[in-house]
């Protein structure tokens, strides 16, 4: 039996906020800006999602990246990637696209539909400073091929990472990262409490985005649009009602300084202004 000083419990509680990025996409910011460092390895969590083409329409047109990882996971609806490596990648349903930028990318992600909705999830990744100036790298992952597990009620795609519960490892399509990240997405088809084990230290955040989840100790409840960060010793537990969705995400911390600007992360202030000199100078790919 598992006692409540084993269980994760809520540090921080965030709510989505709206805004609007790319070419005037409107979206939900669930976290990033300001103090990343706890949700290192993580840097950010966008959900888009709208019935209303004008709402997406605009797309990602051309810009750069450097320094991260971006993991584009679509539920509803068509986007088109292309980058300056001659990638070419169709997301649909389901499909998963993990880009590591490293030194230097520029890709476009845009609409391949003028109708109809469009739903889905972007995550960012940070890299170590070892690994921010090696080449970039594409991996398109097709939804047939994202491993698939049933905890009782609960249906779980595994995308990247190994978490185990109920004595079975949830072992995702990406795995090998020096982060370690695990990235998961749990349907309930009836309420039901799931554990999760986590390695000790590692970041663990959930996020809803339908229905609710009862999360720790204290049975907090997460609605949909909260993403809740949880402290980094023990298991995580949580109990969501019947028709939930919800995001888990885990990662071994890097404990490397963050700095951000754009679409641009790495470890000072000197590196960020290369980057930028790089890409002004069209040098950054």
């Amino acid at each position: 039996m598992t006692h409540a000083a084993e269980i994760r419990d809520i540090e921080e509680v965030l709510v989505a906020r709206a805004t609007s990025d790319g070419d005037g996409v409107q979206l939900k910011r669930v976290f990033g800006g300001g103090d990343l460092t706890r949700f290192d390895p993580f840097l950010m969590l966008d959900e888009f999602g709208s019935d209303q083409a004008a709402d997406y329409i605009g797309g990602f047109p051309s810009h750069p990246h450097r320094g991260f990882e971006t993991v584009t996971y679509m539920l509803e609806g068509q986007m088109e990637h292309r980058d300056h490596m001659n990638n070419v990648g169709r997301l649909g349903p389901g499909d998963v696209q993990w880009m590591n930028a490293g030194s230097g990318v520029i890709h476009s992600e845009m609409p391949q539909q003028e109708e109809g909705r469009m739903h889905g999830f972007q995550l960012w990744v940070n890299l170590p400073a070892r690994e921010k100036m090696l080449p970039a790298t594409y991996r398109d992952i097709q939804a047939h091929t994202i491993p698939e597990y049933r905890v009782n009620a609960v249906a779980i795609k595994s995308i990247a990472g190994t978490l185990t519960t109920e004595h079975t490892e949830l072992t995702g399509a990406v795995t090998g990262l020096s982060t370690d990240p695990a990235y998961l997405d749990l349907v309930f088809e009836q309420e039901q409490t799931i554990e999760l084990g986590v390695p000790e230290d590692y970041t663990a955040l959930i996020y809803v985005y339908a229905g609710s989840a009862f999360v720790g100790s204290n049975n907090y409840e997460l609605s949909a649009g909260k993403l809740a960060r949880l402290s980094r010793n023990g298991l995580l537990e949580l109990r969501a009602i019947a028709g939930s969705r919800l995001l888990v995400m885990t990662g071994k911390p890097i404990g490397e300084t963050i700095v951000q600007r754009g679409p641009f992360v790495m470890n000072s202030v000197e590196e960020i202004q290369q980057a930028v000199m790089d890409f002004n100078a069209g040098t950054l790919v």
